[in-house]
Parts: C-alpha cells; structure tokens; sequence
C-alpha cells in the first residue's frame, strides 16, 4: 500500500463494533479540523463510511473470553502481521489505537520500534484486571485519552500523559422512555421489556437463548408483558431471527429491531449484557439488569484477575451497585425472569433505577469527546512529540 503524497497519514484501530463506532466518530471530526488527512487501517462499516480505507475487516479480530481468543488465533496472528507491515511501510505519522488491549499494545511496541507516536484512545480497563499491563503501556504509548471519569487519576499516578476526554456516547445519546421524568408505560399501557444480547456472535449464543428463556417464564406469570430483541449491525438478522422463531408463539410476543434506539425508546426495562450498551442505559436513564456468561475457564481466570467488586460501568462509575449483575450462573432464565417480573410491576423501584442512571449519566461528562480527542491527535502530528495534559499545559 501507498500512502498519498503530501498528506499526513493517520493508522487507526479498533477491534469492536463500539470502538468502530467511535473511531468513525473521531474521523470525522479529525477531518473537519484539516481534511488533507489520510486515514487507513482496521476497522468496521463505520469507519469505512468516515472515509478510513480498511485494510482488515475488525470483524475478522472480535473475539471476548480468556479461552475463546485461541479460535481465532490464526486470524489475530495474521491481523498482527499485517498492523506491523503497515507501520514500517507506510511509517504514518500518527498511530491511533482505540480500546482492544491486547492486539493494540502490540502493535504500540512496533510504533514505537519505529517512532510512530501513538494516541490510545478509550483506554484499557487496567484499573480492573492485569493490572501489571499498565507499565508495558507507559512504555509504549504517548498519550492516553480516557472517557471514564475515575480513569484520569488511576493513568496520572501510573506517570501516563492523560486526558479525560467525556464519554463519546454523549455526542449521539439515545433518547429514553423517560428521560428521568418517571414517565408512566408508553403507548398501550402494556410492559415492555428489550433484550440486548451483545454485538458478537458469541456473545449472542450465550445470552438470547437464556433471555428467551425467562421471556416464556414471564409470560406464565403475565401474558401481556412484551419483548423487544436488538440486533446489532455487527450481527445477521436471519440468526437473531431464527433463534426467536423456536419459541413458540414468539411472533406474537417478542419483536426484532436493529435499531437500538427503538429498543430504548420502546422499553420499560431491558436486560443487556455487559459492555458499552449499559452505559447507552444509563444516559437514556432506562432501567436495566446486566448479565454475562463466559466460558467457565475464562470466568474463573477472569475472576482470578479482576480488581473490582462490580463488573458493569454503570455500577463502577456510581461506586455501588445501583442496578443488577447477573453474571455466568447467576445468568439463569429463572433469576433474570424473577428480577423482570419485580421490576415491571414495581413503578417506584424503576423510578428510583431512572434516577440513580441520570447520576451515572452527569458524571460521564458533557458532550463533544470525539472533537476533544480530535484536537490531541491533530496537536500530536502538528508537533510530533508527546501532547501534555490539560493540566500540564
């Protein structure tokens, strides 16, 4: 591949369909502050769309568990060679990493073999689990731009240049039911509660099958709650679809949208597996209970790693557990069941849910992350050297 003449190149990545998302963002506003950028990289649809020339579909990459990540060993080795050959091909001028650690320090130690300055953008969860990672990062990245308020502090005291950037969710919120006004069951008065499985194959075979399982338990117990089920656009319908078709009398119960919007909009409750769709709960300030299921290796290596009592970002910005974790065999159709048939028959509790979200929403920060992270990265290939803090500046 060739870059092209007389514009600055830019190498972006992001392993996941959010940090696509986010990346495309970045893009954007990148290339409205100088549009004689480059971009090229791995991504998804949404980075191709802002204008990035992918050069591996992320897809390819995603995987989530300890033990799951050797399926796909292969494809990750290859992704590598290929991030690595681009970098000493093309020697871009900046190198932008967004989230997926593992990859990225990777190939932060090859940019920094070959003096690529490098901007990591929504950082690792260090402050969680393997923490001992931090180090390797101070090694090898020039500036971190996190969007967890607690993060600046935890990246400042390990000596890492840092910036706290806000949330970029607040740049394209998702409206509500209630938008923190209690608002009483829309439209025909009937509960409705959305699932949101998760945005990965796996993720969806592990989670949909136990969702659609408590939606048949509830409806024993009340035949007019309804369900809502969210496909990613990172997901085949046609699969989502024939997994909600085993059920029976399910046409008549559970819908399918691909816009997760609507499944916010639509909803009184939803159960989402954990990861960045908690926090579109939490600014939407729809009430939710959390679940994940892992394979049992990575679940108890992972329990053996992590540093913190919760797993969800909505209970880890609040600093206590303001909504519910339901997590490997806690995530059962019986215990998700108990918790939906509770939750919808009790107004009182879901408005003191809204609320507690809409604090976990202020503290996220206010809007405009993505033109933040802009004007960092645009500072870093202007001056080459390593950007300073605000508070260093």
């Amino acid at each position: 591949m060739v870059r092209s003449v007389g514009k600055p190149c830019v190498m972006i990545i992001a392993g996941e369909a959010s940090g696509d998302l986010h990346g495309a963002n970045l893009v954007k506003a990148m290339a409205a502050m100088n549009p004689d950028l480059f971009f090229c990289g791995i991504g998804g649809h949404a980075m191709k769309a802002a204008g990035v020339r992918i050069l591996l579909d992320a897809a390819v990459l995603s995987v989530v568990g300890i033990t799951e990540v050797f399926v796909k060993l292969p494809d990750i080795v290859n992704g590598l060679t290929l991030a690595r050959r681009l970098l000493k091909s093309l020697r871009p001028d900046l190198l932008i990493l967004i989230d997926f650690p593992d990859f990225n320090l990777r190939v932060a130690k090859c940019a920094q073999k070959t003096g690529v300055p490098v901007l990591y953008y929504i950082s690792p969860q260090f402050w969680a689990w393997r923490q001992g990672r931090v180090k390797k990062m101070r090694k090898l990245v020039d500036h971190v731009a996190v969007i967890l308020p607690f993060e600046e502090a935890f990246f400042r005291d390990h000596h890492i240049p840092v910036t706290f950037v806000g949330h970029p969710l607040l740049d394209h919120p998702v409206t509500g039911i209630s938008g923190g006004k209690g608002r009483e069951y829309h439209g025909d008065g009937i509960p409705t509660v959305g699932f949101l499985p998760g945005s990965r194959d796996g993720e969806v075979a592990r989670h949909l099958p136990v969702m659609l399982a408590a939606a048949r338990l509830v409806r024993k117990q009340s035949a007019h709650v309804k369900f809502m089920v969210s496909v990613a656009p990172s997901l085949s319908r046609d699969t989502v679809a024939a997994m909600t078709a085993q059920i029976p009398d399910g046409q008549g119960y559970v819908r399918i949208s691909g816009d997760v919007e609507k499944i916010f909009c639509d909803s009184d409750l939803v159960v989402a597996a954990s990861g960045t769709v908690t926090l579109q709960a939490a600014i939407s300030q729809t009430p939710v209970v959390i679940i994940y299921k892992v394979s049992p290796v990575s679940y108890w290596l992972g329990r053996a790693l992590i540093k913190v009592d919760n797993i969800s970002l909505v209970n880890l910005i609040a600093g206590r557990k303001i909504v519910p974790e339901l997590i490997q065999k806690e995530a059962s159709a019986e215990k998700i069941a108990t918790l939906v048939a509770e939750m919808v028959n009790d107004k009182k509790q879901l408005a003191v849910m809204r609320d507690n979200l809409g604090n976990v929403k202020d503290a996220l920060g206010r809007p405009g992350a993505s033109a933040k992270v802009a004007g960092i990265a645009l500072d870093m290939l202007q001056n080459n050297i390593k950007v300073k803090t605000a508070s260093e500046k």
